[in-house]
Parts: structure tokens; sequence; C-alpha cells
């Protein structure tokens, strides 16, 4: 379905992959610990023709993450949530443009 997830895309990657970030992190403190929101785009760039292509991988990724327990190393995972999905124009008319915005709430874990 995609070629690759990435942060960075290699120059050689073909489309459709995914891209993540940016991410925005914010205190999410209550009295019995510390917890962090964590704000993230993933974008899905295809080279479809229309939107549908895109909107299928959206629709597959939203399934994968939308509140589904995630591994956080030294964090306990407390919510997944799918906040909206975007399709946008791109300046490159062979080149269709999704971006998926998620918000995960989690805890650290302090080592007593």
């Amino acid at each position: 379905m995609i070629t690759g997830v990435f942060d960075h895309v290699p120059e050689d990657a073909a489309r459709p992959y995914i891209t993540l970030g940016p991410m925005i992190e914010t205190p999410d403190n209550t009295h019995s610990g510390y917890g962090r929101q964590a704000v993230l785009d993933v974008h899905i760039w295809t080279e479809a023709r229309g939107y549908l292509t895109g909107n299928q991988i959206a629709d597959r990724v939203v399934a994968l993450l939308d509140h589904q327990r995630l591994t956080m190393p030294g964090r306990k995972w407390i919510s997944t949530r799918y906040e909206f999905g975007q399709a946008l124009p791109d300046p490159d008319p062979r080149i269709r443009h999704h971006l998926l915005r998620f918000r995960i709430t989690s805890m650290i874990i302090q080592e007593v």
C-alpha cells in the first residue's frame, strides 16, 4: 500500500509514502504524576490522479492508531485519538497530500 514511513524522506523514495511530524508536546500533569500530550501530524503523499488512494491509506492509518494502545518506552500510554484528516492541494499538480492529526496522552514512568 505504501513504500515506507519516514521522518526524513530519502531522495529515491517512491510514492506513496508517509512522513511523520512535526510533533508538539505539552505538559499534562496531574497530582499523581507528570503527563504529556503529544500532537503528531502524519502526512500521506501519493501521485494518484485523485484523492482516493490517499483516502484509503488514511483510513488504514486511522484504523491502526485511533484508540489503539501504543508501546512507549519510559511512559504509560493513556490514549491515542484521531483529531482530523484533510486532503490538501500541493504546488506540484502530480502530487496528492493528506494530513492526519493524532493526540497521544501518556504519563512519564518515574523510578522510585
